[in-house]
């Protein structure tokens, strides 16, 4: 008798989302897009410094021009359930890439599930990266002995695709 059970090592779990705001300038702006991802999360968010000085666009190196919150365990398994019912359940097949992750944007952060319109925040677009991670990836980021993940343990597109239509009951198109 041989058992077709799958190996623990190889369960695919969400490891963490992450949401962004990209406003392009600083000051009221990224007030205003703090307050948005706050409600969207019930976490809070931290601002994001430029990462070069743009002189056609008035930005200098280290001025705030981004907003983004990262979610994890089970607040984002609730919150992940919420961005895929504010955009019907549908995923575009293309978003992913080869190591698990999944991408993708919503126009108008109020077609969010429990989340409402307000005029001081108005309507602002925001960009979703999904990470999928299995036990034993946390060799990659561990400060001893640093290791790359083997290459029949990395995530491939496919298996992502399946992990959310079954775990979410999304349609991936």
């Amino acid at each position: 008798m041989s058992q077709t059970t799958e190996s623990p090592m190889k369960k695919i779990t969400l490891d963490k989302i992450v949401l962004n705001m990209g406003v392009g300038k600083s000051g009221e702006a990224i007030e205003i897009a703090k307050k948005a991802l706050d409600q969207i999360s019930g976490k809070k968010s931290c601002s994001r410094g430029a990462k070069e000085t743009q002189r056609d666009w008035g930005i200098r190196k280290g001025e705030p021009i981004g907003v983004s919150v990262t979610i994890r365990g089970e607040d984002a398994k609730a919150l992940l359930k919420r961005l895929f019912d504010a955009k019907g359940d549908i995923v575009k097949g293309k978003s992913f890439d080869n190591f698990g992750n999944y991408s993708f944007g919503i126009n108008e952060h109020i077609d969010i599930p429990g989340v409402k319109y307000e005029p001081q925040i108005g309507i602002l677009g925001l960009g979703i990266s999904i990470a999928l991670s299995r036990p034993g990836f946390g060799i990659r980021k561990r400060s001893k002995h640093k290791a790359s993940v083997g290459k029949s343990h990395i995530i491939t597109s496919q298996e992502a695709k399946d992990y959310l239509v079954k775990e979410y009951g999304v349609t991936v198109e």
